[in-house]
């Protein structure tokens, strides 16, 4: 994105708002809206032919992630939760780029739905090449006490157990070549006192990402992750009260929240060949904030 684009999102911000439910509505209930495709953007078919499988794919990054795959020249495979009128109008975005693009409903938290995510993908377009776990959920919390037992499973059910389960599926299909691309978090690596069954799970997710890195390298399947900063998506006001959302992400360097498109480009550098000599390691978009790790 340009300098001045950047700039005008600096100085705006976003105002006091809150969604009732998770994932969160994109289209219809943010304020600013996410800007998710960067008209900078330009494919130069890195993905070409190759189909990717994105979970919650319908909104905020793995929407912005749709669209650059598409850019790319990459049938595109939305897996996501509820959010009908998201998933399809991300489908649309994606099949203006002139590529193939399908939705699947789903709870990836269910090992069966995981299992048809992945059977109707290949059933399809008779392939996948790289697999994005990047569904999560998270619930805001000031005190470790108020979180409870059915919670926390929940949490881990979605963010650890998805993943788990769709890379399972995947892994039957996926060719030399081919790569795995987690979405982790920068709490991941510095802790969020009010996200903290959230955080615990992408800790996690880092170190599955970087152990199936080396169980897999031999076969040619390369694992790396992306760790985002605070980013504007749905999420974000399904997630925090509303007076802690108009201060989100003014706390980064760059004194603002990052956009999704602005993500998208690391997830593409990773399940593309140029980073083919890449794997177990995780990639910090976050807005200046250094990570050792």
């Amino acid at each position: 994105m340009k300098y001045e684009d950047i700039k005008k999102l600096q100085t705006e911000g976003q105002p006091q708002q809150t969604q009732r439910q998770q994932p969160g509505v994109e289209d219809t209930e943010m304020t600013p809206s996410p800007v998710y495709d960067d008209p900078d953007y330009r494919g130069s078919g890195k993905l070409e032919n190759q189909v990717v499988l994105i979970t919650g794919g319908d909104s905020g990054i793995g929407r912005a992630v749709s669209i650059a795959a598409a850019k790319e020249g990459a049938k595109v495979v939305i897996s996501y939760k509820n959010e009908h009128e998201d998933a399809e109008t991300t489908k649309a975005l994606v099949e203006e780029k002139g590529v193939e693009c399908i939705i699947i409903d789903g709870d990836i938290g269910d090992e069966d739905t995981c299992k048809k995510i992945v059977a109707q993908t290949v059933d399809h377009f008779g392939r996948l090449d790289c697999l994005i776990n990047n569904a999560a959920e998270q619930h805001y919390a000031e005190d470790l006490r108020d979180i409870s037992k059915d919670q926390m499973e929940r949490t881990f059910q979605t963010n650890i157990f998805g993943a788990f389960h769709m890379t399972k599926a995947a892994l039957d299909h996926l060719e030399p070549g081919s790569s795995i691309v987690n979405s982790v978090s920068i709490v991941a690596y510095q802790g969020m006192p009010v996200l903290m069954d959230y955080s615990a799970t992408k800790g996690a997710l880092v170190a599955l990402t970087r152990s199936l890195s080396e169980n897999l390298a031999s076969k040619g399947i390369r694992v790396n992750g992306v760790a985002p900063g605070p980013i504007w998506t749905p999420l974000i006001p399904a997630s925090f009260p509303k007076e802690q959302v108009e201060k989100f992400g003014t706390s980064s360097p760059m004194g603002r929240p990052g956009q999704p498109a602005e993500l998208a480009p690391a997830y593409i550098y990773l399940a593309s060949h140029d980073s083919s000599f890449v794997s177990g390691q995780v990639i910090h978009v976050n807005g200046g904030k250094v990570v050792n790790g």
